[in-house]
């Protein structure tokens, strides 16, 4: 026998031994970092609300319970059932029963009146027909990408479970060895905007986090080759965890499965979905400017089966030696500063990924409390020692001022943006500013994945900011749904009969300009000096948006637009920046982040900006705090402890 069969026929004991004896466990298996109980007293169960609770207090462990299938009541009599207990205003649009593991999946409208008051009536469900219930919010907004996700994953349902008990297993495998130290090797990112990837590693474990691409530098992929990475082979990692899902970070992360690597991804539920539509788009502009993918979208479905999602807050078990907890980035939706707890109180290390520090009109500012963090590793896109952003309130005028002045003069404002993040942002201003007559109301077109992006936002509002969370589930006042914005989804024609129209906003995506269908509006208004481009977020070193930023107004509009390869044009509309929009703390934001810190690292690594940037913030952090900061390049090894 096992070490792990071992150690779940004791946990069975265990738990023998708390619940009642009219309750019954028939297996107990570990499915990921959960701990899964049989049982074919699943009412009795439910009966108890704490005792749950109480269970996973004890045993330290994520508890999970599932019905025996000779305690689940018939599917079509259970249906009646559940929809008798579930209050008619939830609004419930679909029930599906999954027998294998007597889970019933209730996608609803308003899913925390299905849940109850503290599971009141999730508990009441199982109790009448003994299936599990696990609720789904129905998307305000239709998403194409939620529903194949969603469908994808229930149609894997069986090889998931096994790749889930695989995973459990390693998980909780016996530890192997006596030694202790924690290290971090980097991959990409340093020095550089982009290409995030760091590994890190213990005696037990090796943990990659991000794999992501570099914007405007074609092929620059993280060091992945080298030994520490997937030079042992990608099947010696144990764990991917992705801080969020914008390409600098999540672009190469469905190579690894071409690799070789066959195990967990664990983020956020929102950024699994967000992955698989900016990776699948990836895929789809390679294709459209003649560039070989460098891989296919089987392997975007086989990360996405191999995701599994936490939640912010939850302390979670990814190995032997390493805890894990995510924590709200405030950057964009579902982004992460990834907590990892090493060892029995060894060390503790924090990624911040991307953070945004203050509050948005998207997002609560960054989480920077936790229990220990000895190190961090700390983004420096904006850390020069002139890089302050301009108040929120101030940025927005400044938007509604060219906006205004453009108006006046019977041009058009295109805005390159991310679809993910600053695209809605941008939306809430548009929204608020012509509800209150700041601007006049005038169409807001929205092009290339943005209003994909957008329905993903309406299907995850926990993660968005607490008043326009409510507002778009509480006070039927949803601002994505406001009659201004329009979909582009007729393609070419559409917008030439948009740059032939009336003045209007055009929000497009790519955000810097590096291919997508902004350029096929720089193509069509470009020429106009009556109209303005407008640059609302980061334009990194290298990038066609950067250049135009510099004063470049020779383009290259390769085939975009219906013009030929090698096609250039003189831009004519007028340029401007508009800062305070971007998803990344400035300056002052980030030693913010670092001057409340509580507990305050020891080390700090500065990465993830130009070389000036990760300079600038090292030594004012090691000037202000006296704490031990490094700028490093790509493919150096630290060692902690």
């Amino acid at each position: 026998m096992s070490q792990v069969d071992k150690q779940l026929d004791t946990l069975k004991s265990e738990i023998e031994q708390e619940i009642p004896n009219d309750i019954t466990v028939t297996d107990v298996k570990y499915e990921g970092p959960e701990l899964v109980v049989y049982t074919r007293d699943p009412k009795e169960f439910a009966g108890d609300g704490d005792l749950i609770r109480r269970l996973a207090s004890k045993l330290r462990k994520r508890i999970t319970i599932r019905p025996d299938p000779s305690a689940l009541a018939p599917p079509a009599r259970a249906e009646e059932e559940v929809r008798s207990v579930i209050p008619e205003e939830a609004g419930v649009t679909d029930l599906d029963f999954h027998e294998d593991t007597g889970e019933v999946v209730i996608e609803a409208e308003k899913p925390g009146m299905v849940i109850g008051r503290r599971g009141s009536t999730l508990r009441e469900i199982t109790q009448k027909v003994g299936w599990t219930p696990e609720v789904v919010r129905t998307p305000p907004i239709e998403s194409s990408t939620v529903s194949n996700v969603r469908g994808f994953l229930k149609n894997e349902r069986e090889e998931r479970r096994d790749i889930l008990e695989r995973v459990g297993r390693q998980i909780h495998r016996e530890e192997m060895s006596d030694d202790e130290w924690v290290r971090i090797t980097t991959l990409g990112c340093c020095r550089e905007v982009g290409r995030a990837a760091f590994i890190l590693s213990t005696p037990e474990t090796r943990v990659l986090i991000d794999c992501g691409d570099k914007p405007g530098a074609e092929g620059e992929v993280p060091y992945l080759q080298v030994p520490e990475a997937l030079g042992a082979g990608a099947a010696t990692l144990d764990a991917v965890v992705l801080t969020h899902a914008h390409l600098d970070h999540s672009a190469f992360v469905p190579l690894l499965f071409k690799y070789g690597y066959d195990g967990p991804i664990y983020t956020t539920e929102p950024t699994r979905d967000l992955m698989g539509l900016l990776t699948l788009d990836y895929l789809d502009v390679a294709a459209k400017e003649g560039r070989t993918p460098p891989y296919e979208s089987s392997q975007v479905r086989e990360a996405i089966k191999h995701t599994i999602p936490l939640e912010y807050g939850d302390v979670t078990d990814i190995a032997p030696d390493v805890k894990l907890t995510f924590h709200n980035a405030g950057h964009i939706l579902g982004s992460s500063v990834t907590h990892f707890h090493i060892g029995d109180g060894l060390y503790n290390v924090a990624f911040s990924g991307d953070i945004h520090y203050e509050d948005t009109r998207l997002f609560n500012g960054a989480v920077n409390d936790f229990p220990r963090v000895e190190t961090l590793v700390l983004e420096s896109t904006y850390g020069g020692r002139n890089d302050y952003q301009t108040d929120q309130a101030d940025s927005e005028e400044a938007l509604k001022e060219v906006i205004n002045e453009t108006y006046d003069q019977g041009g058009k404002v295109v805005i390159p943006a991310f679809a993910v993040g600053r695209s809605q942002e941008i939306m809430l201003v548009l929204e608020e500013a012509m509800r209150n007559g700041d601007i006049p109301e005038m169409p807001v077109h929205l092009d290339g994945m943005i209003w994909e992006a957008t329905a993903i936002h309406t299907t995850y509002p926990e993660y968005l900011r607490d008043d326009l969370r409510d507002r778009i589930f509480h006070d039927d006042e949803n601002p994505f749904l406001a009659d201004q914005f329009n979909h582009i989804d007729a393609g070419e024609d559409e917008r030439q009969d948009v740059a032939d129209g009336d003045e209007c906003i055009i929000i497009s995506t790519s955000g810097m300009i590096e291919g997508g269908p902004i350029m096929s509006w720089l193509r069509h208004i470009g020429p106009d000096p009556d109209s303005n481009l407008v640059f609302v977020g980061y334009q990194a070193q290298g990038t066609l948006g950067r250049r135009i930023q510099n004063g470049w107004d020779e383009i290259p509009v390769d085939g975009w637009g219906g013009g030929g390869r090698g096609d250039t044009l003189t831009l004519q509309m007028g340029t401007e920046v508009v800062d305070g929009f971007s998803g990344h703390a400035d300056r002052q934001g980030l030693e913010n982040f670092v001057k409340t810190m509580n507990p305050r690292p020891e080390k700090v690594l500065c990465v993830h900006g130009d070389e000036s940037s990760v300079q600038d913030l090292s030594s004012a952090l090691y000037h202000d705090y006296n704490m031990r900061t490094f700028a490093p390049k790509n493919l150096e090894t630290f060692r902690f402890k």
